[in-house]
């Protein structure tokens, strides 16, 4: 089965790397990282990811998965990212995304009418295209599956694995990562975090997030 995994700049690593290395573990997938170009793609932080094949040179998709970052943004005002998804959907069993990559969906025109999730901070934002916004880890809706936010990639693509090879080979895959989260602390989503807490990060965001939803009711707006 052939993955079609989006790289583009400023995207979040760990959103990609993070089920990279979950469907990594089972051989019958056959892992894509496809650009415009074969050049090395920077991440957010200046981590570069070197692009297995082009947009030209990809074949046709068995799972399409698009992750986050802020990256995202410019690709929702891209017609030609928007154009090679909506043919690679065509194929595809399964369409995918782990946190602002189901915006990068979207805007595609690929979620309407569907459940989906991503980063808490947007998660309101899938409505502008007439996606039903949960607030979930993971959300399985038929042949659509997303995220939410960085760290859930992994939750996302055990979950996709059990779809496709079963709870017992997925639980395996999971004991082999040792994947156990045990954080530090509590406060890491909304649900649990402290008022105080969910102040200060939203501040601390504040004008990239109203930079999203902007960008979100434009490529919204394109769609009707």
């Amino acid at each position: 089965m052939n993955v079609t995994m989006l790289l583009y700049p400023r995207l979040t690593q760990l959103d990609l790397t993070g089920p990279f290395e979950v469907m990594a573990r089972f051989s019958e997938l056959k892992l894509h990282l496809v650009w415009k170009t074969l050049d090395p793609v920077r991440d957010a932080n200046g981590l570069a990811i070197v692009p297995t094949h082009t947009f030209s040179t990809c074949p046709p998709a068995d799972i399409v998965f698009v992750p986050g970052g802020p990256g995202q943004i410019a690709l929702m005002d891209d017609p030609e990212t928007l154009d090679f998804l909506r043919d690679q959907a065509r194929t595809a069993r399964y369409v995918t995304s782990v946190c602002t990559g189901s915006l990068v969906l979207a805007a595609a025109g690929l979620l309407k009418g569907r459940r989906a999730t991503c980063h808490w901070t947007s998660l309101d934002q899938l409505a502008l295209f007439g996606v039903t916004p949960v607030a979930e880890r993971v959300v399985i809706d038929g042949d659509v599956i997303t995220g939410a936010g960085v760290t859930s990639g992994i939750d996302f693509a055990l979950s996709l694995s059990a779809q496709l090879f079963g709870q017992e080979r997925a639980r395996m895959t999971q004991l082999g990562m040792e994947y156990d989260p045990q954080p530090p602390f509590t406060g890491g989503s909304p649900r649990t975090a402290s008022e105080t807490d969910l102040t200060q990060a939203m501040e601390a965001i504040r004008p990239f997030i109203e930079k999203r939803r902007k960008a979100s009711q434009a490529a919204a707006e394109k769609l009707q």
